[in-house]
């Protein structure tokens, strides 16, 4: 009863996060809804505007970061639907096995022009339209093609002007949740393996695969800022800030993963009762403040030479524990953690061959 209570809290802590992150898109899509049927019916004297507001919140639905090539599949879908539809009509007339054919050619067109998502989905489904209710409804073509471009130009003018989300509390929100995870769970991997503890360490190992959807979201989020601070004119004085976590996100990631596989290994090390020098622990201790400080560094916008130094430490402490007695897996263990410091130096702006050499030299150091 115990684990399930635990279980229902996470996942009501995990809700509640994500509501606070994703609460400015439900502000968008009802903004951006309402605006959209009013321009078309008011403005431009659309008797049935309910196309817009469905394109409108189909732009705010769209993937974070994705909303402005959202906008132009859309509209390029309808008109690709329209034009194939009409012409396919003109040719072989309407009825149940035209209307299978228009629809299989206009999606298979917008698989041409495009390949997948809102173009083809869009194509097909102005294609049926334009099928179907043509013999009843004649002149459909340019009404439908008007409310999907007020749609997604209002869409976009909602989310990228008049309720943009603040791109670094975003991000910082997700961040936060994300690098602190990372920071501790090496930090637990470290006393794991002081300790000799099976346990504890296949218990870390589980918690870090459950908690890679975080950093997925840290690329989605970073990618939302980013078309924000590119594209929105009250956001642009965000953008220097926003360089550092997008500089970093996919180095990031990668570091996260390889550190996984290091914990991993950190089992199995245990499991074999392999000598564990002292220098190997206090490497992973180092490696998880180095996470630490690079997060308050990313925050404070400072340039991260903390956080450089305290992983070049770590190397230098991991190196120091594969020239003593050490097993199989502790010699991966040390590997996977160059490997993992070698993406965090990425991820602070240090170059690649830079980065590669100075791991190489810590590693050597002593």
């Amino acid at each position: 009863m115990r684990a399930v209570g635990d279980r229902v809290r996470r996942v009501g802590r995990a809700g509640v996060e994500r509501l606070r992150t994703y609460l400015i898109v439900a502000v968008q899509a009802g903004l951006a809804a309402a605006l959209s049927w009013l321009v078309a019916r008011e403005v431009l004297g659309n008797p049935d505007p309910t196309f817009a507001p469905a394109a409108a919140v189909g732009v705010i639905a769209a993937a974070l970061g994705g909303r402005t090539r959202r906008t132009v599949e859309l509209v390029v879908g309808v008109v690709l639907g329209i034009v194939v539809g009409d012409v396919l009509i003109h040719l072989l007339g309407t009825g149940p096995w035209q209307t299978g054919v228009i629809v299989f050619l206009a999606v298979g067109a917008a698989v041409l022009v495009r390949g997948t998502g809102a173009l083809v989905t869009q194509a097909g489904g102005t294609a049926v339209l334009v099928a179907t209710l043509t013999p009843v409804s004649p002149d459909l073509e340019l009404p439908r093609t008007v409310n999907a471009l007020v749609g997604g130009v209002v869409g976009l003018l909602v989310v990228l002007v008049l309720a943009p989300l603040n791109p670094l509390r975003t991000v910082r929100r997700i961040a936060d949740s994300a690098l602190d995870t990372f920071a501790r769970e090496m930090t637990a991997s470290a006393a794991a393996l002081a300790d000799g503890d099976v346990r504890a360490a296949d218990a870390v190992l589980a918690r870090m695969r459950a908690a890679e959807p975080e950093l997925d979201r840290i690329d989605e989020v970073v990618a939302a800022a980013d078309e924000v601070v590119r594209f929105s004119p009250v956001r642009w004085r965000r953008r220097r800030a926003l360089t550092a976590y997008r500089r970093g996100a996919e180095h990031l990631d990668r570091a996260f993963r390889n550190s996984r596989a290091l914990v991993r290994r950190v089992g199995t090390a245990l499991r074999d009762d392999e000598p564990v020098p002292a220098d190997l622990p206090a490497a992973l201790e180092h490696f998880g403040a180095a996470i630490r400080l690079l997060h308050r560094e990313f925050l404070a916008a400072r340039e991260p030479v903390a956080a450089r130094d305290r992983v070049l430490r770590a190397v230098r402490d991991a190196g120091a524990a594969c020239r003593q007695d050490i097993g199989f897996s502790g010699t991966i263990v040390v590997s996977q953690l160059r490997t993992a410091a070698n993406d965090v130096l990425r991820a602070t702006g240090v170059p690649a061959d830079e980065a590669r050499r100075l791991v190489r030299r810590a590693a050597a150091a002593r």
